[in-house]
């Protein structure tokens, strides 16, 4: 049995293009956006290419789509953050005065720039616990690693938005 590495061009190019179509409709499905679909796409075989010395020949196209639907998923999570961000309650006093608009669009501005520079297996445990409130044995299950790696990560995230949060002030 002839040894596929995807680290050859020739065979990341076909790689690519028999894979590339299936996973450009399947995120096109999943998501409705065609340039979030082909952005994604185009980050999930990055990805492979990146990792090409770690992925076998077989196991290229389960790569590919489960980077894809992790891509989509940390993606989604932002988009709740963002959400959840812009629709939080103010007073009518607070609405009115410039200076508080100002200053929340900086503060906003900041967390979002402090979590998404957080280091990417950190900023997902973060979200999936904060946002989606699952528990460090749920998000452990997800990702398949221990409850006490989930904690390890999630007390790393914290400590560097816990530093972030020092500079703003």
């Amino acid at each position: 049995m002839e040894n596929k590495s995807i680290c050859n061009e020739g065979i990341f190019s076909k790689v690519f293009k028999d894979y590339s179509p299936t996973l450009l409709n399947f995120l096109f499905y999943k998501t409705g956006n065609e340039k979030l679909s082909e952005d994604l796409t185009q980050e999930a075989f990055l990805k492979l290419w990146t990792n090409c010395g770690k992925v076998s020949f077989e196991k290229a196209k389960g790569y590919v789509f489960m980077t894809a639907q992790n891509l989509l998923k940390n993606n989604y999570k932002h988009q709740q953050v963002v959400l959840k961000f812009e629709n939080r309650g103010h007073s009518e006093k607070d609405i009115q005065s410039p200076s508080y608009l100002l200053e929340e669009k900086e503060i906003k501005s900041q967390i979002e720039k402090a979590i998404s520079e957080l280091p990417e297996k950190q900023r997902e445990v973060f979200l999936l616990s904060r946002i989606d409130k699952k528990t460090y044995a749920e998000i452990g299950e997800m990702l398949n690693i221990s409850s006490k790696a989930v904690e390890k990560r999630i007390y790393n995230a914290l400590d560097s938005l816990r530093k972030v949060s020092n500079l703003i002030k």
